[in-house]
């Protein structure tokens, strides 16, 4: 996420119970499945019958219905404009993706987030409207490459394009030594967050905390000092 997001974000509404997808792909079927099992209430749509069947059948929404989204009258005959948040999962199919949320957009539904498969793709979707698009491929191949080159980096959390939250396999040469001894942000310019202890982690740890070697610390700061840690 960016700072650019923040806006969609927080024009969210906090009691909105309901959302529908479109598109019963790999990331659709995610994007339901995880909303259906938090216990929010998923309309899913699909040009293919036999997605909609399997949907139904595996039990990861709640509703499902076959029909073409970029005809707006079957959009609108299955109430897909009157949810507050609209899920555009189709994605590989730039032409049905662009379409359908024109569609959803200028029918007035008020949050639509869209899949992207290239930037121009991207720029696309938010020329017609999409409110926050999203790029699942590129961003998990962009974990994969960091995991393969920073396998000591467990978990990442991106605050903008040059600082992150990261968490981070406690390296060798700091176990025994106190968060005092360590000088994190003298040394490095990082700040310590939390460290994980029997399992759990330890918020604003005490400086007189030692680092175990195999436990896990989690550190903010610029992503060149994050690279300058010994991992």
């Amino acid at each position: 996420m960016n700072l650019s997001s923040l806006g969609f974000f927080r024009s969210l509404r906090k009691d909105n119970q309901q959302f529908a997808v479109i598109g019963l792909g790999r990331f659709g079927r995610s994007v339901c499945s995880t909303l259906h099992n938090f216990g929010y209430e998923v309309l899913a749509t699909d040009i293919d019958e036999k997605r909609v069947s399997e949907a139904l059948t595996e039990g990861i929404v709640g509703h499902a219905l076959q029909l073409d989204s970029t005809e707006p009258g079957a959009l609108k005959e299955a109430g897909i404009f009157e949810f507050d948040t609209v899920i555009v999962a189709i994605g590989n199919y730039v032409q049905e993706s662009i379409i359908t949320t024109l569609n959803v957009k200028e029918a007035g539904v008020p949050h639509v987030v869209a899949k992207a498969s290239s930037e121009v793709h991207r720029k696309l979707l938010r020329r017609v409207g999409a409110d926050h698009v999203v790029f699942p491929e590129y961003e998990a191949g962009c974990a994969l490459a960091r995991t393969l080159t920073k396998p000591a980096i467990l978990d990442r959390f991106d605050l903008d394009p040059d600082n992150s939250i990261v968490e981070v396999i406690v390296p060798d040469e700091f176990h025994g030594k106190t968060i005092t001894e360590l000088q994190l942000r003298n040394r490095y310019g990082l700040n310590l967050l939390a460290v994980s202890q029997d399992g759990k982690f330890q918020i604003n740890p005490d400086s007189t905390k030692r680092l175990e070697r195999g436990s896990a610390m989690v550190v903010i700061g610029c992503n060149k000092d994050i690279n300058r840690l010994p991992i």
